[in-house]
């Protein structure tokens, strides 16, 4: 399971749309997302870049850390 930290999560709307972009990445499954740690957790399967992941992130208006 792949981890990333998320700067600007501040309440659970901010967790349910990190874990709606990260979901709907072909390749991606078993989204968690922790807004006291601010750390998304996923599996992605080898055609999944880190790149990918950190698009999705910023395309929704937050930035990885």
């Amino acid at each position: 399971m792949a981890t990333i930290k998320i700067n600007g999560m501040k309440c659970q709307h901010c967790v349910s749309s990190v874990t709606k972009a990260l979901a709907s990445i072909k390749g991606v499954s078993d989204v968690s997302v922790n807004l006291e740690t601010s750390v998304a957790s996923y599996t992605a399967d080898a055609s999944v870049s880190s790149d990918k992941i950190k698009e999705a992130i910023r395309k929704i208006g937050f930035e990885p850390a």
